[in-house]
């Protein structure tokens, strides 16, 4: 908003483009084509004088059918509850979805699924879409029937409603068995109690995603606990040093291999900062996985830090993980 003409350039002086006036208020708008998988810091100036600045990331995947809302394919339920009893990460509170699999019915064993930084994933008009995803992939039987756990981080109670997650990357970026303990002894026991759902007892029956932070907690969660979870979806997974984390590829070298499923995504405009590389530390995660012989895959993309890149992998992801599960 401006009463004078306004235009956009880049952060070096490059002219991006006149802004055009709408109305008489001041209101003006540039609409131009750019790259896709392009970063551009920008400035907005006028008569000389910088208005707003920002970067913006151009970044489109088109989504495939089994990550739309289908005709004839059955919706699973989403229940809804709040967790804020937690004795292993006390003060704190967190919503967790459920997903429950069309025709579910109280008592039916179903694989497990585990999803971390859960209600944007589970949202079937968000980008991850996991929801519609499982509906069509269980309907067409190319996943096993499934029950979905999503998990948010740990707000603190002091934190004012809406506000940023403050737990996230202690509970999320720290070594350890800690959050594989505030699973399966805390979460995973309401949801039974709520819902009367019984999980298939085989470690290969269980699963565990996330992104980011998400992606690593995922990884720390199985490699603690592979008594109980044997597969693993992480994309741009931070396994750098935000709390240590940059140590699992020497430790996947010199452990004895674990039956430990693992899917990674990541792409080459993913983070490079203080704390690490992040494309670096997925192909370092790779190549310690293939060298142990894990069973793993990893696909490369354009991608930014985001869930961009993963969400319309996503049915993929989950056919490879879940191949032999029937």
């Amino acid at each position: 908003m401006d009463p004078k003409p306004a235009r956009v350039v880049q952060q070096n002086g490059t002219l991006i483009g006149e802004m055009v006036m709408l109305g008489d208020e001041g209101l003006q708008v540039l609409v131009t084509d750019m790259p896709n998988f392009t970063e551009t810091g920008y400035r907005v100036e006028s008569e000389g004088m910088p208005r707003l600045a920002g970067t913006v990331h151009v970044e489109h995947f088109e989504y495939t059918a089994d990550s739309l809302p289908q005709k004839n394919v059955p919706q699973g339920r989403l229940e809804k509850f709040v967790w804020q009893t937690s004795e292993v990460f006390p003060d704190t509170v967190r919503d967790v979805t459920v997903y429950l699999p069309a025709g579910f019915t109280p008592g039916e064993e179903t694989c497990l699924m585990v999803w971390q930084d859960g209600s944007r994933h589970v949202d079937p008009n968000g980008s991850m879409r996991a929801s519609v995803v499982f509906d069509n992939l269980i309907h067409k039987k190319e996943m096993p029937r499934t029950v979905g756990v999503f998990i948010d981080p740990g707000r603190f109670k002091k934190q004012p409603p809406g506000a940023k997650a403050a737990n996230r990357g202690f509970e999320y970026d720290s070594l350890g068995p800690a959050y594989a303990s505030f699973l399966i002894d805390e979460i995973l026991p309401e949801v039974v109690k709520r819902y009367q759902t019984k999980f298939r007892p085989q470690p290969e029956a269980w699963a565990i995603a996330g992104g980011s932070s998400g992606g690593i907690c995922s990884f720390t969660v199985a490699w603690e606990r592979t008594d109980k979870f044997r597969k693993v979806l992480s994309w741009v997974g931070s396994f750098v040093d935000l709390r240590g984390g940059d140590v699992y590829p020497s430790l996947i070298r010199a452990g004895d291999r674990k039956p430990i499923r693992l899917y990674l995504l990541d792409g080459e405009n993913d983070l490079d900062n203080k704390f690490g590389n992040w494309p670096i530390a997925n192909k370092q995660m790779a190549a310690a996985l293939k060298y142990k012989s894990y069973d793993f895959r990893i696909d490369w993309t354009k991608c930014f830090h985001g869930s961009k890149g993963m969400a319309p992998m996503l049915p993929e992801a989950l056919r490879w993980l879940w191949r032999d599960v029937k």
